[in-house]
């Protein structure tokens, strides 16, 4: 097995939840408005990291689309779904793009930057 390179993104960034590696910019958030079995999902423009699987036909809230899973190419774990084709003329513009599952994503600004506000005691302190 070859060399794993991944890409390192700038910005807001959203990461798999399991090995941290990258996975979407902030930049790219379509809609935060999706589902799935699991919960709330999200809608990117594009996505790195990210090992593509199989398409297969499969009926969604929306209607028929050509879907294929993604899977994190870092730790393996899926994270969501890529659309590849839509059926119905009014769900077009979902092709190519890609739901990230909530669940299975963190927000890199809300777990890196999250500051404890209760008071509590310094390294020094506990000399």
């Amino acid at each position: 097995m070859g060399r794993l390179f991944l890409i390192e993104l700038d910005g807001r960034v959203y990461k798999c939840k399991f090995c941290r590696s990258h996975l979407a910019l902030g930049d790219d958030l379509v809609s935060r408005s999706f589902s799935c079995r699991r919960g709330k999902a999200y809608l990117f423009n594009t996505a790195v990291n990210v090992i593509v699987g199989t398409q297969e036909e499969r009926m969604m809230l929306s209607g028929l689309h050509t879907v294929a899973d993604i899977f994190c190419c870092s730790c393996g774990q899926i994270v969501g779904w890529k659309y590849e084709a839509a059926h119905d003329k009014s769900q077009k513009y979902k092709e190519g793009k890609f739901v990230l599952e909530r669940g299975r994503i963190v927000d890199g600004v809300d777990a890196e930057f999250y500051l404890d506000t209760r008071s509590g005691t310094s390294d020094a302190e506990d000399a």
